[in-house]
């Protein structure tokens, strides 16, 4: 291992080892939004203004109940990662691991909450 150079050792492994992933990992959710966004404003903002009752009705149709949970568990997804990408970049130390798992912790809870109550209003 002494005989190699830096270069030889570093080749490979990528800035953090696993950012290629992560980009693209991004890209693909970029693209999912920028389908799924379209879908979710004209379901979403034909319904905006009825009463609980008509939006209940609307919802347990299956179309606008997926293109909502959808966009809710890609949206949320897609902000982890951008955040994540934000702290790795900006902060260091302990404090780096406790805003990515507070942060983790936030948005997959907020997209469980979400679906959670799409499912209950579709059902």
């Amino acid at each position: 291992m002494a005989f190699l150079t830096d270069r030889k050792r570093a080749t490979g492994w990528g800035a953090a080892k696993s950012g290629t992933e992560h980009f693209w990992a991004m890209k693909k959710s970029s693209v999912a939004l920028l389908i799924l966004i379209p879908f979710f404003v004209f379901t979403f903002g034909g319904i905006l203004g009825s009463s609980f009752e008509e939006v209940q009705a609307y919802y347990a149709r299956p179309f606008p109940a997926i293109i909502a949970a959808l966009t809710l568990i890609v949206g949320f997804k897609h902000f982890n990662d951008g955040f994540q990408v934000l702290v790795e970049d900006y902060v260091h130390g302990i404090w780096e691991k406790i805003l990515i798992l507070g942060m983790t912790c936030i948005s997959y809870g907020a997209a469980a909450v979400g679906v959670f109550a799409i499912a209950k209003m579709a059902l």
